[in-house]
């Protein structure tokens, strides 16, 4: 397995680690619930490391990135991140991105399990363009800060709130003499950063990180609990709630997919028929709280009037709602077709009863908006 350059950091506080991507990670260091609850509450430092990093420059980047995403990339402001879909030819998401629009080029955070994946569809659509593809994955680290006391802690840490980017910017600059990347992005529901950084400061950056922060009660956070953050943000993780059958639409995605973009891209047809309603979707992600206390977890079956429809693709105990939360996708075709008439939009779906069977049981649950936590970004 892969080690991240904070890997000893993490034995050296106690962490339990596990294979996450092809990569040693800490699912935990004391306890997922008092990660999630400190994250919540005061701040919480992630190691996200084994996420990609790639650069694309070159007279045509934003003419190949207009090709592989279906986002608008003509409209990214300089220093602004935005949220985009690698699609295959079917509409199916490859991989969901960050792309960050710099001053001379683009950067593109990819998830860790895809970024071969990523990298080599990159190159292979980059043949048509005049574009560069630098994967630097290997070579930088990135931390996450997230919490209602992350601005405090970089302030402290010499940048004081109104040199600090705003949601979904990035700014370059310096953290204890370190050359980073400041993004106000993150997978938590709150506000945050996201700093990378190359490989051989990014020590020094989590150690100050921590010292600072025990004014402001920082707890080093693992897998387990940025996991139950992300999903009571109801954000989706890619393999789970995600992948390559299902369309950024049937995702619940399509306020990322814009209507008007000119350009032609990997499935544009097949995404536009869906957006525009030409043609109707096939499944569809929605959340829901289950009635009882019983956690349903990835795979578990959906039922509708006792004919199977869809299945979990996330489950958990919220530990700030202390309800049991998930989100699943239902199938719009076949027998579930009539059966899932409750759910075509969004406004009849809310309040909609459905089954899940957990260990040969049946248990009610509703269908509810989402998120299931007030998301708390710093606009």
């Amino acid at each position: 397995m892969k080690k991240t350059a904070l890997h000893d950091e993490h034995i050296a506080l106690g962490a339990k680690m596990v294979e996450f991507g092809g990569w040693e990670m800490p699912v935990q260091y004391k306890s997922i619930l008092e990660e999630h609850k400190a994250t919540r509450s005061s701040a919480g430092i992630f190691d996200v490391s084994h996420m990609g990093q790639v650069f694309v420059s070159g007279k045509d980047a934003l003419n190949f990135l207009q090709y592989i995403v279906p986002q608008d990339v003509s409209t990214f402001n300089i220093n602004c991140a935005h949220y985009c879909q690698l699609l295959n030819k079917n509409g199916g998401i490859e991989d969901d991105l960050i792309i960050y629009r710099l001053e001379d080029k683009y950067l593109i955070i990819v998830n860790a399990s895809r970024r071969e994946n990523d990298v080599e569809r990159f190159l292979e659509h980059s043949k048509n363009f005049d574009a560069v593809i630098e994967d630097k994955s290997s070579e930088l680290s990135m931390i996450a800060l997230q919490g209602p006391n992350a601005h405090k802690i970089i302030e402290k840490a010499g940048i004081d709130d109104i040199n600090q980017p705003k949601f979904f910017t990035v700014k370059k600059t310096k953290l204890f003499d370190c050359d980073i990347f400041l993004c106000r992005t993150g997978y938590t529901g709150e506000d945050g950063f996201e700093i990378i950084s190359k490989n051989e400061d990014i020590v020094k950056i989590w150690r100050k990180l921590l010292e600072i922060g025990k004014d402001f009660s920082i707890t080093p956070v693992g897998l387990g609990a940025r996991d139950t953050l992300r999903l009571e943000a109801a954000l989706c993780l890619w393999g789970a709630d995600i992948d390559e059958t299902t369309t950024p639409l049937e995702a619940d995605l399509g306020w990322s997919v814009p209507k008007n973009k000119k350009e032609p891209y990997i499935a544009k047809d097949i995404i536009m028929a869906q957006k525009t309603g030409a043609v109707p979707l096939r499944k569809k992600l929605f959340a829901f709280e289950l009635k009882d206390r019983i956690i349903a977890r990835h795979g578990a079956g959906i039922f509708l009037n006792g004919k199977k429809c869809g299945y979990v693709t996330s489950g958990t105990i919220s530990p700030t709602l202390g309800k049991n939360i998930g989100l699943c996708l239902i199938s719009f075709e076949g027998d579930c077709k009539n059966l899932a008439t409750s759910l075509n939009t969004k406004e009849k779906s809310i309040g909609t009863i459905i089954q899940i069977m957990v260990r040969n049981k049946m248990y009610n649950a509703e269908i509810v908006k989402k998120p299931f936590v007030e998301k708390k970004y710093v606009k």
